[in-house]
């Protein structure tokens, strides 16, 4: 399946912007590129995310040619966690398999974004990390360079290893940049083989 599913620690993390990191770093090695975020909130009155990654993927790939209901097929007002977003709408787990083979149609490869961060819930005991899980794909773990961005990181990553989840993972360099690199830079280096920053892909 040539899909990956980019997710993050938290919300505002920098979901769409590796979106579009990734749609534009594939697009180079001339693959055709397609997007799906199966879920946004915060929709009014078209999904903020969704409407300008299809734009951006549109023209990366003038064979996309599907509509914003194909690529973000809930849709929801309430900007908070899909569970309480979405009141009495039942998530639809098949009808969001059946939207990522359409899309698949039109591309080599399909980059899904998803909802806040792994453990976001969709329903009272089904979460964005049971989602990658349902979808079979690898997941791309954004983290951000905050003060405690080491406890949230290492958190998610033990989430993903729990749910046998394949993964890579990438530091979004946008916030306490000027410190980063004294603060927690250091521990990543002794801990990993490879630190990975979004904004060199």
């Amino acid at each position: 399946m040539n899909t990956i599913f980019i997710t993050a620690t938290n919300t505002d993390v920098g979901k769409s912007y590796a979106c579009e990191k990734f749609l534009r770093h594939y697009a180079k090695q001339g693959l055709k590129v397609g997007y799906f975020k199966p879920i946004e909130t915060g929709v009014a009155p078209v999904p903020p995310d969704g409407n300008k990654l299809l734009n951006l993927v549109k023209e990366l790939n003038k064979d996309f040619n599907v509509s914003i209901d194909d690529v973000v097929p809930y849709q929801f007002k309430l900007p908070a966690a899909p569970y309480v977003a979405k009141e009495k709408t039942k998530i639809d787990l098949q009808f969001i398999i059946k939207k990522r083979d359409y899309l698949l149609k039109f591309c080599d490869i399909l980059v899904i974004e998803g909802a806040g961060g792994l453990m976001v819930p969709i329903e009272k005991n089904f979460f964005i990390i049971d989602l990658i899980k349902y979808l079979n794909t690898k997941a791309i773990l954004i983290t951000p360079s905050k003060l405690g961005c080491i406890n949230d990181t290492l958190l998610s990553m033990q989430a993903l290893k729990n749910k046998n989840i394949d993964f890579d993972w990438y530091i979004n360099l946008f916030q306490d940049k000027d410190s980063f690199e004294k603060v927690s830079l250091p521990f990543y280096k002794d801990v990993f083989d490879e630190v990975k920053f979004l904004n060199e892909i």
